[in-house]
C-alpha cells in the first residue's frame, strides 16, 4: 500500500487562507465605494442626465452704453426766416439813434452774426445815400435766435442839420442780413439824412441779442 503523507492538512491551511484574503479585497473595495472614501467613476450615472456647470453657462451679451445725445449746431439764420424792423429814433447829444432788428419769424432756430446791411432808398427802390458803415473795434457775438426771439443792430449818425450836408429823406431802408444777398424793405419815418457821404453818415454796430 502506497505511504500516507504524514501531514494531510498542512497543504489546506494556505488554501484556506488566500481565499479569505481576496474576500477581504472584494468586501474592502465595496465597502470604499459606499461610503466615498475611495476613488469614483468619472462618468455619469446611467438613468441620470448630467447638470451643465457654472462655467459652462453663456452669460447674455452685454447691452451697449447709450451714446450721449448731441445737438446740431443750429445753421445761420437766411432772409426768408426773418422779418425786419426799425424802432424810434432815441436821439441824443446830436445823435439819431435807431434799432434795427431783425427777428426770427421761422419754426427753426438759426443764428446772426456781424453786421447787418443797410440801404436807404426811394420810392422806386433805388439808392439815394451811400450805404451805411460798419462801427467796427466792437464785439461780434453769434447771436441765437428761436423762433420769435430777436437781434439788433444801433443805426446812428449825427443831425444832418448840425453839420450842414445835403440830404434826402428817404421812402424805405433795405435791411440785409448777415452774410445773405437778398432784401427786407422797411418803411423809413427817421426823417433827413445826408445823402453826401462825407459827414453825418449812418453807422451799424454788429448784431446783439435782444430788440433794442
Amino acid at each position: 500500500m502506497p505511504s500516507q503523507p504524514r501531514h494531510p492538512g498542512r497543504r489546506r491551511v494556505p488554501l484556506a487562507l488566500a481565499a479569505a484574503g481576496a474576500l477581504a479585497v472584494v468586501l474592502t473595495a465595496c465597502t470604499s465605494s459606499d461610503t466615498g472614501g475611495g476613488a469614483t467613476a468619472s462618468g455619469p450615472v446611467a438613468g441620470t442626465t448630467p447638470k451643465a456647470s457654472a462655467s459652462a453657462t453663456s452669460a447674455a451679451p452685454a447691452r451697449p452704453s447709450a451714446s450721449p445725445t448731441t445737438t446740431a449746431p443750429s445753421a445761420r439764420c437766411r432772409t426768408a426766416d426773418l422779418r425786419a424792423s426799425i424802432g424810434p429814433n432815441d436821439p441824443g447829444a446830436g445823435q439819431e439813434n435807431f434799432a434795427v432788428v431783425l427777428t426770427n419769424d421761422s419754426g427753426r432756430t438759426c443764428t446772426v452774426y456781424g453786421f447787418p446791411g443797410i440801404a436807404f432808398v426811394d420810392g422806386a427802390g433805388e439808392a439815394v445815400t451811400p450805404d451805411a458803415e460798419r462801427a467796427t473795434g466792437q464785439e461780434e457775438p453769434t447771436v441765437t435766435l428761436k423762433p420769435g426771439a430777436s437781434a439788433w443792430s444801433a443805426l446812428t449818425f449825427t443831425n444832418p442839420a448840425a453839420t450842414g450836408v445835403t440830404t434826402v429823406t428817404p421812402a424805405a431802408v433795405l435791411v440785409t442780413p448777415p452774410d445773405e444777398t437778398a432784401s427786407i424793405k422797411v418803411a423809413w419815418s427817421g426823417g433827413k439824412v445826408s445823402n453826401t457821404g462825407k459827414a453825418s453818415v449812418p453807422q451799424v454796430s454788429p448784431l446783439k441779442q435782444g430788440d433794442g
